[in-house]
C-alpha cells in the first residue's frame, strides 16, 4: 500500500500524490540518462515481483515532508563511463521532473552505484 502525501489545498479539495507516482518520476527521468543500464531491485520490490506487483519505482525510495521531498536512488551504470558525471545528471533529471511535475521541493538525490554493467562482445 502506497502512502498519499498533501501537495495542496484548494477550494475545492486537497492534491495528493502516492508515494508510488513520485518513484516513478523518478525512474522515469533516472532510465533517460545516457549510461544507465538499469535501477536495482531492492527486497521490497522482490517481494512486489513474486506477487506479481507492477511497480516502475524499482531501486527507488522517497522520504517526503510536508512540502520537500528526498529521494534516494540505486543504479547500474555501463562500465567505462564516467560514473560522476552520471551521477550529476541523473541528480539534475530527477529532481527537476519531480519539481515540475508535483511542485514538491527536492532537497536531495541521493545517487548509489550499485553495480556496472559490462556490454557482451
Amino acid at each position: 500500500m502506497s502512502n498519499k502525501f498533501l501537495v495542496a489545498q484548494v477550494t475545492d479539495g486537497n492534491i495528493n500524490i502516492s508515494d508510488d507516482v513520485i518513484e516513478s518520476i523518478a525512474s522515469f527521468a533516472a532510465q533517460g540518462v545516457e549510461g544507465v543500464v538499469e535501477l536495482q531491485s531492492n527486497l521490497k520490490n522482490s517481494v512486489s515481483d513474486i506477487l506479481k506487483v507492477k511497480n516502475a519505482g524499482r531501486g527507488i525510495k522517497v522520504s517526503v515532508g510536508e512540502k520537500e521531498a528526498i529521494i534516494d536512488m540505486y543504479i547500474n551504470v555501463e562500465f567505462g563511463s564516467n560514473i560522476v558525471e552520471i551521477a550529476k545528471k541523473v541528480q539534475e533529471e530527477v529532481k527537476e521532473k519531480v519539481e515540475t511535475m508535483t511542485d514538491l521541493e527536492v532537497v536531495e538525490v541521493n545517487v548509489h552505484i550499485s553495480g556496472i554493467h559490462i556490454k557482451d562482445k
